[in-house]
Formats: C-alpha cells, structure tokens, sequence
C-alpha cells in the first residue's frame, strides 16, 4: 500500500480496521448494523429515491453483462425459489 511520509494510507487503515472488526464480531453483529442502517436510511428517503438508485445500478449492470448473465442468474433465482417451497 502506498504511504506518504510514513503514514499510513486511509485505505489501509480501513482494510486493517474491518479485518480487526470482523474478528471480534459474528454474523448477528453485521445483520443488526445492516438492519439499523437500512431503517435510518428508509427514513431519509421516499420511493422516488430508490427507484432512482435502481434504475441507474440497473443500467451499470446491464452495460457490463450480456444476455447470458442474466439468463443464468434467472435460472438460478427460478431453482431456489422452487427449492423453497
């Protein structure tokens, strides 16, 4: 990683501080900071708002794969879904 004047890169220091994270804390930690943000988050945004975020990862999306990306990953939603019920 680079370093500048000896300091350490803010990068690095988020990659050292998520590996530190991750080896005091389980699953249920992630799920419940994930649930949290998620509420905070739908409180500060209406459903324009995330129509908006969807469309455009969407678009992202589509100009990175092809018609066989999607016809797999269909596949694989439609064999879980059976698998589920």
């Amino acid at each position: 990683m680079a370093r500048s004047k000896g300091k350490m890169s803010r990068e690095e220091a988020g990659r050292l501080g998520g590996q530190a994270t991750s080896k005091n804390h389980g699953k249920e930690f992630y799920q419940e900071i994930g649930q949290k943000g998620g509420e905070a988050t739908s409180r500060n945004h209406d459903k324009d708002f995330y129509q908006e975020i969807g469309q455009k990862g969407g678009e992202a999306t589509s100009e990175k794969h092809d018609k066989d990306f999607y016809r797999e990953i269909g596949r694989k939603g439609g064999e879980a879904r059976n698998n589920n019920k």
